[in-house]
């Protein structure tokens, strides 16, 4: 009922009549067009950084393991203002990689590249904590077996590893994906609020629920139902990854 009743609420509270002006507006197709191409880059970004990071956590032993897995984690309990600080203060004009990159003609901050940093430094733990628990739970035994029988390492990534990790790959990306899509904090301070190119949805939102508060309300709709559509569909995936994996090793 905690989580039910608020979003019942603003459901109870949508001007239906008139969402379709709302949503068709000028400002927000751009929010809204914004948002899902740097959220799919922010998520491509991290599944090719955390994909290998969770294997590696999750099957080799070394000594720095708890200090690189404490990093990882860290944007989760960082409050996203302080994320997006931590990011200008690194890729800023006077940071301390944005100074050399301005020499370099290449500026960062408050562009749309900064917008997919933002999302990709908030979103990374999700996927890698997904796939590090896969990883995790399925073991090396099966690849181990399949590499005895002499299955090739392609043979053997296709037909035992994919199977065993698609649920936590998938579980993993539509996280990432979502905390993309609803990322706010760090994306104003290291991007700022620029319509057509850092100005996301949730910014759009923030804004309009000071001037049109249907309008807020009518685009926070469509962040809910991205995000059910998202995770309801993941979800059949997930399973029917689950039960292919487990005919497979049977």
């Amino acid at each position: 009922m905690l989580i039910a009743l608020p979003v019942i609420g603003m459901l109870a509270r949508v001007p239906w009549a008139d969402l379709p002006a709302l949503l068709t507006s000028e400002a927000s197709l751009s929010a809204l067009w914004l948002s899902l191409r740097t959220s799919v880059a922010a998520t491509l970004v991290c599944v090719v950084l955390g994909v290998p990071l969770g294997l590696v956590l999750a099957w080799v032993r070394f000594p720095a393991a708890p200090v690189v897995r404490a990093v990882v984690l860290l944007p989760l309990v960082l409050p996203p203002v302080v994320s997006g600080l931590a990011l200008l203060t690194t890729f800023g004009r006077r940071g301390l990689i944005g100074e050399q990159l301005q020499v370099l003609g290449v500026d960062v901050a408050f562009s749309t590249a900064a917008v997919v940093l933002a999302q990709a430094f908030v979103a990374m733990p999700f996927l890698v904590i997904s796939i590090e628990g896969a990883a995790r739970t399925a073991g090396r035994r099966h690849e181990v077996v399949a590499a005895t029988l002499g299955a090739r390492p392609t043979t053997v990534l296709r037909r035992v590893t994919v199977p065993l990790l698609g649920p936590g790959l998938g579980s993993g990306i539509a996280l990432a994906f979502a905390r993309c899509l609803g990322e706010f904090g760090a994306t104003l301070t290291f991007a700022g609020s620029l319509q057509g190119v850092t100005r996301t949805l949730p910014l759009e939102i923030y804004l309009q629920r000071e001037v049109d508060p249907d309008a807020a309300i009518a685009l926070s709709l469509v962040l809910i139902l991205l995000a059910a559509v998202l995770v309801l569909s993941t979800h059949g995936r997930s399973r029917t990854a689950g039960a292919r994996g487990t005919q497979v090793m049977r």
